[in-house]
């Protein structure tokens, strides 16, 4: 039996001339670049249909395939009776919006208590057509990262999502407390963004990069903080997080890519003050663009009110 396709991907010319493992590393959804070669060399990625290695050098428009990997279950992908709070579902979709500190997938470290276990429960078992170790997840949000979050319920939901995602017809609006006072109502934040040369699990803006693109406008100024609503219009892994701290207005809490500056005011942030507010999309079964949206989450309403208090 021929394992299902995760991803099709189509070369583009930003990314001609890069070994193909380089490439599927850097758009972070594989695992490290040694995960990837060997992803690679076990066969479930082709290149225009053929099985090649590692270092084989791409050209603009070749396709490339990655299949999903035989999972076996495992502890990481048992059901477990996890509050999910549901802003929509249906027959194809199901829309939460996710607490901070929710894991998406399990892996090292957080084989239990991820939203895969939380959806192996809620749906009493997998949905026919996804992978266990993935069940329609067709985008993320970090860890510590709250928000509106949309999975497919079916195989043709989950392809139909994906194709939208890569073509950027979903629009996706966050909220973000960052450091520092922005002078300018709005603006466009245009930066390439590639895996960090060094810290592999961090990304950093880099020549030669993947183009991304995000713009903001400003909602409310206080003494030492700026609340943002950002629209990235390119869905780069950690995007938002990476060019708000270029411009020099890393997001409050972010341990990351915060690090290193002084601050002048103490806030009640115990994570990343990042939150996804919204996203439109256009619905795979009825073909009408739906909106979702979620509340700011309680501790960064609790955050709000005391940048309001120090005002």
């Amino acid at each position: 039996m021929t394992a299902a396709t995760e991803a099709c991907i189509t070369v583009e010319a930003q990314g001609a001339r890069q070994r193909l493992d380089r490439y599927l590393a850097e758009r972070g959804e594989w695992g490290s670049r040694a995960q990837v070669q060997r992803l690679i060399s076990d066969g479930h990625v082709r290149l225009d249909g053929q099985v090649v290695k590692p270092a084989t050098v791409l050209r603009a428009g070749q396709r490339i395939e990655v299949h999903l990997v035989p999972q076996t279950v495992t502890e990481g992908y048992k059901p477990e009776p996890i509050p999910l709070a549901v802003l929509h579902e249906d027959d194809w979709l199901l829309v939460i919006d996710k607490p901070p500190g929710l894991v998406v997938h399990p892996a090292p470290g957080h084989w239990g208590g991820t939203l895969v276990n939380a959806l192996l429960h809620h749906w009493r078992g997998t949905r026919p057509g996804l992978d266990p170790a993935r069940p329609g997840i067709v985008h993320r949000l970090d860890k510590d990262t709250s928000g509106v979050l949309v999975i497919a319920k079916d195989g043709a939901t989950l392809a139909d999502l994906g194709h939208q995602f890569r073509r950027r017809e979903v629009e996706k609006q966050y909220l973000a407390f960052v450091w520092g006072r922005l002078r300018d109502a709005t603006g466009t934040i245009t930066a390439p963004i590639a895996r960090h040369p060094v810290a592999r699990q961090r990304m950093a803006v880099r020549r030669g990069g993947r183009d991304a693109l995000t713009t903001f406008e400003v909602i409310e100024r206080y003494p030492h903080v700026t609340l943002l609503r950002l629209f990235p219009k390119t869905g780069r892994t950690h995007q938002i997080r990476v060019h708000l701290a270029t411009i020099g207005h890393p997001i409050i809490g972010d341990a990351v890519y915060g690090r290193g500056r002084a601050r002048a005011v103490q806030v009640p942030a115990m994570r990343q003050a990042l939150h996804a507010e919204q996203i439109t999309f256009r619905h795979p079964h009825s073909g009408v663009r739906v909106r979702y949206r979620a509340p700011l989450a309680a501790d960064l309403q609790i955050l709000r009110r005391a940048c309001s208090n120090a005002a």
